[in-house]
């Protein structure tokens, strides 16, 4: 089920929040629970099975890695722990990859055909978090399967993050507000989430597919068609994570931001402050940080970061392609700390934001290649290789046809909405104009909902 739905926004949204708020508050995690699990089985009946078991697993180890603290037993509890979430994980993601791999280079295994289970990379680092947390001591262990449940499985965040870290939550499965102004804080970010997928993040969605279909590409038609999916894969995950967070409002929880306007950034160091926080976060503390982070010798360091990336790249799909994007931010990340940094420290903000918007655009037509032949087919054709033509007739077409949703889209992506609006609080036309915006915003979003059919969240198959 999408949030981006009608059966969703029309039929589950408001059972479950009929009877979430109707039952006293130590039923509500056990609604919610019921409800996630019903989410996920509308999507995922077959897998409704691997969840429960990941989520019983992950709360028992809890228990004993939290009755045994400070001993031997937690930490194998721990290693357990870890072992078994992901070697799930790697199973249902990448035992095909494997096999293909190897295959590749000489081997006859036969295909496993696994099918992904969607939101399992999600799911999977909730709980790791929540073990590890537990063993180092940041979190107690939650007694009640029904919490913990509802943690690893809240539908708001299930299926594409952000990922929640149980210690950051733990104090509000027990005790939370519920407001008028809370809930309608929600609605408003649930809202706009929604104008971002639907009207802009589809509508780029389908200039990704007609570059795909072109029998006239270009230099410039790969240029355009970077930026449309940079944009698209933008609006798309941060609209999911605006409506995760707007329901966990409506739902009296507060959870982390996910994105802060990444395409403004000065460096790429910077741009993964701002993207995909959760997921950079989870890497640090989880991974690099106990590698001993940059503070190691430098050859160490580097390999830290080789690990860290290639992970990262392998986290979010199952192919070479996304090893190569992995190793590409590893690689630009060591030159911006040896050497770039300082360089890029002295130069005026535009002139570096333009390289490394260029740079940006680069590694989003690796990740959105189908095959690493392709990945690299795609790069050539940017900088004039490949014998492609400068433009083309389908190109200025297109160019033409989709110039002004780029555009919006491109300031968009930037804080000037937002200072706009926030120049107006304290107004007399705020407060009226604000709720017409939002129905108005609600009806154009249910009429392309109804009307179209392109409407898939690019991070469900990560």
């Amino acid at each position: 089920m999408l949030f981006s739905s009608i059966p969703f926004a029309f039929y589950f949204l408001p059972a479950v929040l009929a009877l979430y708020f109707a039952v006293p508050f130590r039923f509500k995690n056990a609604v919610l629970l019921v409800f996630s699990l019903a989410f996920y089985a509308w999507g995922e009946p077959g897998y409704l099975l691997l969840m429960a078991v990941s989520i019983l697993l992950g709360w028992l180890f809890g228990l004993l890695i939290g009755k045994y603290r400070g001993t031997a037993r937690a930490r194998l509890f721990l290693v357990l722990s870890v072992a078994v979430s992901l070697g799930l994980l790697g199973w249902f993601k990448y035992a095909d990859f494997a096999v293909n791999t190897l295959n590749a280079l000489g081997l006859n295994l036969p295909l496993p055909h696994v099918a992904l289970p969607i939101g399992i990379s999600f799911y999977t680092f909730q709980i790791l978090s929540y073990t590890i947390d537990v063993y180092r001591g940041d979190a107690l262990p939650q007694r009640s399967p029904v919490d913990f449940g509802a943690y690893v499985s809240m539908f708001p965040q299930l299926i594409a993050g952000p990922i929640v870290r149980y210690s950051d939550v733990a104090r509000q499965l027990r005790h939370r507000t519920h407001s008028l102004e809370k809930a309608s804080l929600g609605v408003r970010r649930l809202l706009i989430g929604l104008g971002k997928k639907v009207l802009i993040a589809n509508q780029l969605g389908q200039l990704t597919v007609l570059f795909r279909e072109s029998r006239q590409p270009s230099v410039l038609y790969v240029w355009i068609y970077a930026a449309a999916f940079a944009l698209q894969i933008y609006f798309d995950f941060s609209g999911y994570s605006d409506m995760a967070i707007g329901l966990g409002k409506i739902f009296g929880f507060d959870l982390l931001e996910n994105f802060n306007y990444p395409f403004i950034s000065r460096s790429i160091s910077e741009f993964w402050r701002r993207w995909h926080m959760s997921l950079g976060g989870w890497f640090r503390d989880y991974l690099y940080i106990p590698l001993g982070g940059n503070r190691v010798s430098r050859p160490r360091w580097a390999l830290n970061l080789l690990v860290v990336w290639s992970l990262t790249g392998l986290w979010h799909g199952a192919a070479w392609n996304f090893v190569l994007w992995g190793l590409l931010f590893a690689l630009l990340l060591a030159l911006e700390k040896l050497w770039l940094g300082r360089l890029m420290e002295k130069l005026p903000g535009w002139l570096v934001r333009i390289p490394v918007l260029a740079v940006l655009l680069v590694s989003f037509v690796l990740f959105n290649a189908d095959s690493l032949s392709q990945a690299l087919s795609d790069t050539a054709g940017m900088f004039g290789l490949g014998g492609l033509p400068l433009t083309s007739a389908d190109t200025l077409y297109h160019l033409r046809s989709y110039g002004p949703l780029l555009l919006l889209s491109m300031v968009g992506a930037t804080p000037l909405p937002r200072n706009a609006v926030r120049r107006l609080e304290g107004s007399r036309v705020l407060p009226w104009l604000e709720p017409v915006a939002l129905c108005a915003l609600l009806l154009a979003v249910t009429a392309f909902l109804v009307g179209g059919s392109f409407n898939p969240f690019l991070y469900f198959r990560f």
